[in-house]
């Protein structure tokens, strides 16, 4: 058994201190966090408490699960251990949300600032369509677009 908690349905007002205030009532806390989101700075809505014994620990399931903290009803069970999750290389993983290589409009997009004509060949990126440069080859809707125009022309003649 262990004497680490989970504790969810936590309130986004809940803090550290409160949250080790609340679970004194069952027992010794060697420690209370309330788990933050890092981007925001805001709580996620659960935590975390380590009670010195594991009678401790059962002791706060059975007398605080269910009970309110800052006017919400708090849940409580025994925390998994933690799992070997692979680390990112810093990235952001997943999808990239459609970023333009180079980064900004201005990076061969709509404000071409060097060179080339109103056909987009220029030294910039560019390409023609008004995207600039596309990472990985995806084609998104204005692409589509284009090719349909442009399969529609080609079959006038």
């Amino acid at each position: 058994m262990t004497s680490r908690l989970y504790v969810g349905n936590l309130a986004y007002s809940t803090t550290d201190a409160g949250l080790r205030e609340f679970f004194e009532a069952a027992g010794e806390v060697k420690s209370a966090e309330v788990v933050i989101e890092r981007s925001s700075g805001r709580s996620k809505g659960f935590g975390f408490v380590e009670m010195t014994t594991d009678e401790g620990a059962q002791s706060a399931i059975n007398t605080l699960n269910g009970k309110l903290l800052d006017q919400r009803p708090i849940r409580i069970d025994f925390a998994k251990p933690k799992e070997d999750r692979p680390r990112s290389n810093g990235g952001s993983g997943g999808y990239s949300g459609g970023n333009r290589s180079g980064g900004s409009y201005s990076s061969g997009g709509y404000n071409r600032s060097s060179g080339g004509s109103s056909s987009g060949g220029g030294s910039s990126g560019g390409g023609g369509d008004r995207g600039g440069n596309r990472s990985g080859g995806n084609r998104r809707e204005g692409d589509r677009g284009r090719d349909r125009r442009r399969e529609s022309y080609e079959d006038d003649f």
